[in-house]
């Protein structure tokens, strides 16, 4: 049996040391009879990242790197460990060791005997992370959930187990914008959970800003919902409808008693609020539009410059998805 672990690197020089001291001891103590991998996808790092995990595939024939021609960002990376892995069971991991890699004999234990597909590592506590961060992904959690067609399993992230069979069925998706959560969650299986107290990152500084994930928050919710889109047929409906009833009324009091013509200031508040609901219709408009012409455009999810292994470099591979050159 061959495990994978796949981990996406960007300017992680500082943990690379740490990552690899804490998961070889581990891995060699708790299961030795399984052959191991580590698929790390440097994400146009612009620090000694790629340097440093060059050098430890020399030393370490279990060890590829594979070096991406520029950044592309974490879900392309992801995706490139995922189609490069030859494990029989893939686990993502971050370098920064936040999901502790203790949980990985657990995980193994329930997919190799207890026949589950996934298994996924569930955040019970997360004061590892700042308030804001812990109230944002809530209230992200609860939105997408309420709304997408396949909730995403709270406070769970990419570290989990998953068999050959849904790695390959990952692969075979042809889409090029990716929100790997919301991926793992759709192709479905069987699964099950464990759970974990998220712990402080071993070395350097979180790459996602407020405005990183406010991206990647848009990106599920266009991913998997076309909600926002339908919302402004209930939501112009409901205007037109209040629009005709206060029409009516203008007219009868008119009728009645007579009634001077509305004043300046409430015909500038009704022209400025439905010229706001408009742009903000257009403007989800166009989130929809940009993804319909980002994938029309069928560029490829990431590009391989080298893979490196303790041999030295091999060629970088074709990449293809459903015969599609991508």
């Amino acid at each position: 049996m061959l495990l994978s672990i796949v981990t996406p690197f960007y300017n992680e020089e500082e943990a690379i040391d740490a990552f690899f001291s804490r998961l070889t001891g581990l891995l060699a103590e708790t299961m030795p009879t399984y052959d191991i991998e580590f698929v790390c996808v440097d994400d146009g790092s612009n620090d000694d990242t790629l340097a440093i995990l060059q050098a430890r595939a020399i030393n370490d024939s279990r060890i590829q790197v594979v070096e991406l021609a520029r950044n592309f960002g974490k879900e392309a990376a992801l995706t490139a460990g995922l189609w490069v892995a030859r494990g029989d069971a893939v686990i993502p991991i971050d370098a920064d060791l936040q999901d502790p890699p203790e949980m990985i004999p657990e995980m193994v234990r329930l997919w190799a005997e207890e026949g589950f597909d996934v298994v996924e590592a569930k955040r019970v506590d997360r004061r590892a992370d700042g308030f804001i961060k812990r109230f944002t992904a809530k209230a992200f959690y609860k939105f997408n959930n309420a709304i997408a067609a396949m909730p995403i399993p709270e406070n769970t992230g990419d570290f989990r187990l998953m068999s050959r069979q849904v790695v390959d069925v990952i692969n075979s998706l042809p889409e090029r914008q990716r929100f790997m959560k919301g991926i793992f969650a759709w192709v479905g299986f069987r699964r099950t959970k464990v759970e974990f107290v998220r712990e402080q990152r071993i070395a350097g500084a979180s790459k996602w800003n407020q405005w990183r994930l406010w991206n990647l928050a848009l990106e599920s919710i266009t991913s998997f919902s076309t909600w926002p889109l339908r919302v402004w047929t209930y939501l112009g409906a409901g205007i037109a409808g209040l629009a005709f009833l206060y029409g009516l009324i203008l007219i009868i009091f008119t009728m009645v008693g007579g009634r001077d013509v509305p004043g300046y200031a409430s015909l500038m508040s009704a022209i400025l609020f439905m010229g706001g609901v408009q742009l903000i219709g257009i403007g989800i408009l166009g989130e929809y539009l940009g993804r319909t012409y980002l994938e029309s455009k069928q560029r490829p999810i990431f590009i391989i410059r080298g893979i490196y292994a303790q041999n030295g470099e091999k060629p970088a591979p074709s990449i293809t998805i459903k015969d599609d050159i991508v």
